[in-house]
């Protein structure tokens, strides 16, 4: 069932890369002007201390554009609603699903992957269930360097 590695990430270090824009046609003249940086951590990291990296590990994300290999960025600070994708501890182990609030005047909630392999799965238990975090960036590497 696991389908996400949750690794603990350092967000107090800047990292700061030139940042410029790509083109799909003629590139502008302005490009050799700008100077702006992009800073990872302060454009993409809100809460640092509530902040971690997951692995994506499978495809049951894969038509949400979550692909094995991924890695994405999850807030546990962020508060989840419906249609959140979410890192969930359930039944023993992390996945990774939308947050499906549908039912939750019925008693139950939903957890559904992006996938019609897999079943969505039906939490009945609060106790053994807990919303951990809410992806907010995915990662993607092309090049292997």
């Amino acid at each position: 069932m696991g389908n996400i590695k949750i690794r603990r990430g350092d967000f107090s270090t800047p990292l700061e890369l030139e940042h410029a824009s790509v083109v799909a046609g003629f590139p502008s003249p302005a490009d050799d002007y700008m100077h702006e940086t992009l800073d990872f951590n302060r454009d993409y990291i809100r809460h640092p201390e509530a902040s971690f990296y997951g692995d994506v590990e499978g495809d049951s994300m894969k038509d949400a554009g979550l692909l094995d290999g991924d890695r994405v960025i999850i807030d546990r600070a962020v508060e989840p609603h419906h249609g959140s994708i979410v890192v969930a501890w359930w039944d023993g182990g992390f996945t990774m699903k939308f947050l499906d609030l549908t039912h939750q005047a019925d008693g139950y909630i939903e957890l559904r992957p992006a996938n019609d392999a897999y079943p969505v799965f039906r939490v009945d238990n609060p106790e053994q269930f807990e919303v951990w975090g809410v992806v907010i960036h995915l990662i993607r590497t092309f090049e292997k360097i």
